[in-house]
């Protein structure tokens, strides 16, 4: 059996408020570590193209992503399909509303198969999900 992670009291928060709330943002920092650039493909480090970012800072972005996914959450309509964002390497997200547990059940609806890898700390994966991979274009007026 899967550990179902909680968000810190969850019941008491309105992510969809935390969604709206723009914290001063769009903000660029440009840094200056070479492996990070390397690693990332640059030194604009933010959330959009809009903003001629070059890479999403990765904890920042999987604050917003699980934020996105409870807001989803507790709307109950007009539902997000934040089961489709996946870590590194298709993982699946223990973070999400339900853990791996409910992304896992609504991957399987969709046609995915989930695999797992490892012994003891066993982690969950997309089989093959490069092939479903989707680049997002997008423009902001």
């Amino acid at each position: 059996m899967v550990e179902v992670i909680k968000m810190a009291n969850e019941e008491k928060k309105d992510f969809n408020k935390m969604l709206k709330d723009s914290k001063d943002m769009p903000k660029i920092q440009v840094i200056t570590d070479e492996k990070s650039i390397q690693k990332y493909g640059g030194n604009r480090m933010y959330f959009a193209k809009e903003n001629n970012a070059d890479f999403t800072e990765p904890i920042t972005a999987g604050i917003f992503v699980a934020i996105a996914a409870w807001a989803s959450e507790q709307r109950g309509e007009d539902e997000t399909p934040y089961w489709r964002t996946l870590k590194a390497n298709g993982q699946l997200n223990e973070k999400y509303p339900g853990g791996i547990e409910k992304q896992r059940k609504k991957l399987e609806e969709e046609g995915h198969t989930i695999i797992e890898k490892g012994r003891k700390n066993l982690k969950y994966y997309v089989k093959d999900y490069e092939k479903y991979l989707y680049e997002l274009n997008y423009f902001v007026k």
